[in-house]
């Protein structure tokens, strides 16, 4: 599994939201409170995405664990944003541990992870993965459920998908395949997070002009709300909504 997070609104630096909080993504790639059985600790690797202005993202991706990492922990004390996507990830066994396997992907202003484990990998998927172009099967970031992931809901954007509907119905998708799959994922442009929940947890914390959306909290704020597991989250700053990933 992994644990990974969003956040939408005014300007904070990285260490506010990534280092500082009781229970910070930092914290939880060696002390995570909710993996369900889905590991221990997050050590094998980590990423972060940020948007400085009205271009594409910057990313940070390393395959070790955060915590062992001080370049970023400098970097985030002076790096201010408004839009961010982070994890940190617990690598499946027999997967890849690389920079490249790290969340988040990245295409033009999007971001992606996963957090979760697609069942009876790879055989399971071979049929959906089928239905990409060749070339970005042999360019994926690497040989991971993850990346391909990511490579299905890509195909949808690309071809013009509303991005909810792409993520919700590669997730549904790629449910029927692998059954028992675990599918949280994240993807955001900087100005929407779209998220579900499927066999893990998943948190919103919407304030009156910001938004995080995570694994798990990582304080004691009272606004944190649990998300129904089988659900669909579409977020901005001011604004959550929910639907059930049944729906189509």
């Amino acid at each position: 599994m992994c644990r990974h997070l969003a956040y939408l609104g005014p300007p904070v630096t990285l260490a506010e939201l990534l280092f500082e909080p009781p229970y910070s993504l930092v914290r939880q790639s060696w002390a995570p409170r909710d993996m369900r059985g889905g590991g221990t600790i997050n050590a094998d690797g980590f990423g972060i995405g940020w948007y400085p202005g009205d271009g594409p993202p910057v990313r940070y991706r390393r395959a070790q664990p955060i915590w062992t990492d001080p370049t970023i922990a400098q970097l985030a004390t002076v790096t201010s944003t408004g839009a961010v996507l982070a994890a940190v990830r617990s690598a499946t066994v027999g997967m890849a541990v690389l920079d490249e396997a790290a969340a988040p992907f990245a295409e033009g202003r999007w971001l992606f992870s996963h957090n979760g484990v697609i069942r009876g990998w790879p055989d399971s998927i071979v049929p959906l993965a089928a239905d990409l172009p060749v070339r970005d099967l042999l360019t994926m970031d690497a040989a991971t459920d993850s990346a391909l992931l990511w490579a299905l809901v890509r195909h949808r954007l690309r071809a013009g998908e509303d991005p909810a509907d792409a993520v919700a119905d590669t997730v549904r998708a790629v449910a029927a395949a692998a059954p028992g799959s675990r599918l949280n994922v994240l993807l955001t442009d900087g100005h929407t997070v779209i998220a579900t929940v499927l066999g893990h947890a998943l948190s919103v914390r919407q304030g009156p002009d910001a938004v995080l959306v995570a694994s798990e909290p990582h304080d004691d704020d009272p606004d944190w709300r649990a998300t129904p597991d089988a659900h669909l989250v579409t977020a901005t700053a001011d604004r959550v909504r929910l639907r059930p990933l049944e729906r189509g």
